[in-house]
């Protein structure tokens, strides 16, 4: 299984040099950013830096959208930051959430994301492209052939079988073992309905990590099921609450769920958190003792997980890193 952090736009380059040093000496292969832009700092100057830190680590979004930047402008910085850092470069994708809604805007179609995933790599390998409303093609004729990694994160059935279709690993926000299974099953039953070779295809479990004890561990880490619960209440409404297509597991637990504030979006402070339980947090997240992680990813790696991505989101990043660099890790790859 590999392993990979996550940080959010307001760490501080000091910090976020030394953790991502700290992170790939530890055993961890991906660092990874939120991409939204208007709450927290641009991502990829942060990303670029800590390139420059790192030997073999890879970097990307976690996630960004179609909506964020002009199609050539994204493919052209991914294929600089691949040639510039040896090819250490993957992009996790969605439809957009908070780096749209919190503008007013609405996030992209399944279709859009889609597209944007097939003319994007091409861009990246050389091809000459046409896309949107542009009246010319376009073609970089600094391009090197990489073959840029899109992650496409996904929930809901249609945005699981555009993953499967067209992306090379699918990112899943939860720690739910059996929902990790149902989840990257749609991905692979799609795949091959489309004819592809998914022996290389990957999933990724993101959510946060914790030791310590259960009350504290579920206190720091709450915010957590009330982001995700923000994409929940999307498929619900596109889907229906009874929809025999989705597991209850994932939607019953927001039948309390009031709303949710953007501006405090994957924050302990969200207004928004009373309906989040004990149990539904401690399903969500990786949480206890070292022996307690081990078994949980354990689980999750049973269930088709290859990545477990931390969300260091809750403070205690060093002792994290550290917990599972000299316990977790060695436990998980042997």
């Amino acid at each position: 299984m590999e392993f990979g952090i996550t940080f959010k736009g307001f760490v501080s380059p000091d910090r976020a040099r030394y953790l991502v040093r700290q992170a790939e000496t530890s055993g961890f292969s991906y660092c990874w950013f939120y991409d939204s832009h208007i709450l927290w700092r641009e991502c990829y100057p942060a990303i670029a830096m800590c390139m420059e830190h790192t030997k073999t680590m890879r970097f990307g979004p976690c996630v960004t959208n179609p909506k964020a930047r002009d199609w050539s402008l994204a493919a052209s910085l991914w294929g600089s930051l691949a040639l510039q850092s040896g090819g250490r470069i993957d992009v996790g994708l969605g439809r957009g959430d908070s780096s749209v809604r919190v503008m007013g805007k609405k996030p992209a179609t399944i279709a859009q994301m889609t597209e944007f995933t097939q003319k994007v790599k091409a861009m990246i390998r050389g091809e000459e492209v046409s896309y949107g409303e542009c009246p010319e093609p376009v073609k970089f004729p600094w391009a090197t052939g990489y073959e840029l990694p899109i992650w496409i994160g996904a929930y809901g059935p249609k945005a699981l079988q555009a993953a499967g279709e067209v992306g090379d690993g699918v990112i899943l926000q939860i720690g739910e073992p059996e929902l990790l299974r149902w989840f990257s099953q749609q991905c692979f039953n799609a795949g091959e309905a489309a004819g592809r070779d998914m022996s290389n295809f990957k999933v990724q479990a993101a959510a946060p990590a914790y030791f310590g004890s259960k009350e504290d561990c579920i206190e720091a880490t709450k915010w957590f099921p009330a982001m995700v619960g923000n994409h929940v209440a999307d498929i619900v409404e596109k889907y229906g609450a009874d929809n025999p297509d989705i597991p209850s597991s994932l939607t019953s637990y927001i039948e309390n769920r009031r709303g949710y504030d953007y501006s405090k979006h994957g924050q302990s402070d969200n207004p928004y958190l009373d309906f989040i339980t004990p149990d539904i947090v401690d399903s969500f997240c990786v949480l206890g003792t070292p022996d307690d992680h081990i078994a949980k990813l354990q689980t999750m790696q049973k269930a088709g997980v290859t990545q477990f991505n931390i969300y260091l989101d809750n403070g205690d990043e060093e002792n994290i890193i550290a917990q599972y660099g000299k316990h977790v890790i060695p436990a998980i790859n042997g």
